[in-house]
């Protein structure tokens, strides 16, 4: 929200409007939700392309002589040893290890990074930050009104990134960025993403981000290019089992909580926030490992949501975190932490409870998709 209480609007706001997008608050944020079918959308990215205004994530930049040292002291992961034009997922965490957020860890030049945090999280990872800057010589900067962010993610979408740029895609890895000019506007190109695809993240200037979409939205027409709301973005990243901070992630677990303790990098130099607290969580996760995150597929076809318990004898074993249907799948789909002896796919008995009523669920690995390279 702005500090008079309304909803913030992205530079590509009246466009959105202008394709028919139906809008929602989200984060403080008036965002498109879809603009047709959320099913057809979501197919496109699987199969063809699709194109996403992401302007409402926070960009934070740290820069310095100290910025690597900053940022390995306040985040857990190994932010130094990221090489330029390279990216790191990683967390900051609590002193006790709650997740406060996960981020993107940019490394744009030797003494200057872009963090990418969360839209619902960007004000407190940026004032963690500025907190835990005091004493380096770094500067943390709220860079979140410097950007728009535009998305391509799909099959199609390397041709179609291709046609719009001299950049070399070809030698751009995952999670790696490097600056250039698409459809005439200067962008710093990622390959990232949060649905499962292969897929760009382009960072620009809010001025400049109509006449991107609308050079995007030309390139992509004849493969298949749709406009697509935060609504399919949440489907696809489900199917591709990747954690929302909110379901999945809390300042109530920490990263072995959620399964993804190889983010915290104990062998780096120096102290960082949480440490100790990380060190117990860790110890405690393999002697006696808590809830586990699972996939669970419907067996019927009633959709379970956050919140709803899984059980099992009769017992509750443990709760929904994320449940949608699945396009890709053609049946409900759920991810959801369930007790250690219940974790194994193919478990058993175990169902969710929807309104009393105890469905079938199967227990499976995550994720539930993944795409052929």
């Amino acid at each position: 929200m702005s500090s008079t209480g309304e909803l913030r609007h992205t530079a590509l706001d009246a466009l959105h409007r202008s394709l028919g997008a139906t809008m929602t608050d989200f984060a403080g944020w008036d965002m498109p939700l879809r603009y047709g079918s959320e099913r057809d959308e979501h197919i496109a990215v699987r199969t063809k392309a699709g194109l996403f205004d992401l302007s409402h994530m926070g960009e934070i930049t740290v820069t310095g002589p100290q910025a690597a040292t900053l940022l390995d002291f306040a985040l857990v992961g190994n932010i130094g040893g990221v090489k330029p034009g390279r990216a790191r997922y990683t967390m900051i965490c609590r002193p006790d290890g709650g997740i406060l957020d996960d981020l993107i860890v940019y490394r744009l030049g030797e003494t200057e990074y872009m963090v990418v945090a969360n839209a619902s999280n960007a004000q407190v990872v940026l004032d963690a930050l500025t907190e835990r800057a005091a004493g380096f010589d770094a500067e943390v900067r709220d860079d979140r009104d410097a950007y728009a962010l535009i998305a391509v993610q799909g099959p199609e979408s390397p041709g179609i990134l291709k046609s719009l740029t001299d950049a070399d895609l070809d030698g751009l890895k995952y999670y790696a960025g490097l600056p250039g000019t698409v459809a005439g506007v200067p962008a710093l190109i990622a390959r990232t993403g949060y649905t499962g695809e292969d897929g760009f993240e382009l960072f620009v200037k809010p001025e400049h981000a109509v006449e991107l979409w609308q050079g995007l939205t030309k390139a992509g027409e004849g493969v298949g290019l749709v406009p697509c709301g935060l609504s399919c973005r949440d489907t696809l990243r489900l199917e591709a089992g990747m954690p929302l901070y909110g379901h999945e992630l809390s300042t109530s677990l920490t990263p072995f909580d959620a399964g993804l303790g190889r983010v915290v990098k104990f062998e780096k130099e120096g102290d960082f926030v949480g440490r100790e607290a990380l060190r117990e969580a860790a110890a405690r996760a393999e002697q006696n490992p808590p809830r586990v995150l699972v996939g669970l597929v419907a067996e019927g076809r009633r959709v379970p949501r956050a919140g709803y318990a899984v059980v099992a004898g009769g017992e509750v074993i443990g709760e929904v975190t994320s449940g949608a249907p699945s396009p890709t799948l053609g049946k409900p789909i759920a991810m959801a932490y369930v007790d250690a002896t219940h974790a194994t796919p193919g478990s058993a008995g175990v169902g969710v409870d929807i309104r009393g009523s105890h469905e079938p669920y199967e227990v499976v690995a995550l994720p539930f998709y993944k795409r052929q390279k």
